[in-house]
C-alpha cells in the first residue's frame, strides 16, 4: 500500500458515473479524487476520451483497443471496458500510477509498447499459464486487494511466515519482481479479477 494517497482525476462524459466512481474511490484510503479541470499534480486520470490533454498516466474506459486511440496513446496505461467495475478501475489506476501498462499482450504490441526485457520471456515464446495451488490463488486475490502479509495471514488463518512463503512462491511462479508486478502479470493472464 502506498505511503500517501494517489490523486486521481476522473473525467467521464457521464457525470453520474463519474460521481459514483469518485465516491467509491474516496471511500477507501488509497485515492484522493479531484474534479475534472484540476489537471496539475495528478498521479493518474480515469477518462473515457483519450484525446484529453493531460500530463498523467491514463486509465481509459473504452471498447476500442489501445492501437485505435489517437493522440494520447503513449499516455494510456490501461484500457478497460466502459462498464468496468470500480474495483477493477481502482486496480488499474494503482498499476498505471506505478508505471505499469495493463493491456492485453496483442494490444501492447500493436500500440508499440516496448517488449519486456530482462528475466521475462521473449515476445515470441508462448507463455504457459502458471499453475497456482488453491491456497496461492487465495493469497493472490488478497494481494490484488492490497493486503499486507499480516492481513493475508489473519484472513486465511495461517501464520505470517506461511503467508510470506505463499507470496514468495507466487512471485517466483509468475516471474514477478515485486507484489505490484505480480498483480499486473496476474491481471494480464486472467488469474485474478479485481
Amino acid at each position: 500500500m502506498a505511503d500517501r494517497r494517489l490523486t486521481v482525476l476522473i473525467a467521464l462524459g457521464d457525470a453520474g458515473r463519474a460521481e459514483r466512481l469518485s465516491a467509491s474511490l474516496a471511500a477507501g484510503e488509497e485515492f484522493a479524487p479531484v474534479a475534472a479541470g484540476s489537471g496539475s499534480g495528478v498521479d493518474v486520470a480515469i477518462v473515457d476520451n483519450a484525446g484529453l490533454q493531460l500530463d498523467a498516466p491514463l486509465v481509459l474506459l473504452s471498447s476500442r483497443p489501445v492501437a485505435a486511440v489517437n493522440g494520447n496513446a503513449g499516455r494510456v496505461f490501461a484500457v478497460l471496458p466502459p462498464n468496468a467495475e470500480h474495483g477493477l478501475i481502482a486496480a488499474a489506476a494503482r498499476l498505471a500510477a506505478a508505471g505499469y501498462h495493463a493491456v492485453r499482450d496483442e494490444e501492447a504490441l500493436d500500440a508499440g509498447f516496448p517488449a519486456e526485457t530482462g528475466d521475462h520471456h521473449g515476445e515470441h515464446e508462448i507463455l504457459a499459464r502458471p499453475s497456482l495451488s488453491p491456497r496461492e490463488a487465495e493469497v493472490l486475490a488478497l494481494l490484488a486487494e492490497g493486503a499486507p502479509n499480516k492481513v493475508i495471514a489473519r484472513r486465511l488463518d495461517i501464520s505470517v511466515h506461511t503467508a510470506k512463503f505463499h507470496v514468495a512462491a507466487i512471485l517466483t511462479k509468475l516471474g514477478a519482481a515485486n507484489r505490484t508486478d505480480a498483480i499486473a502479470i496476474a491481471m494480464r493472464q486472467g488469474l485474478v479479477l479485481v
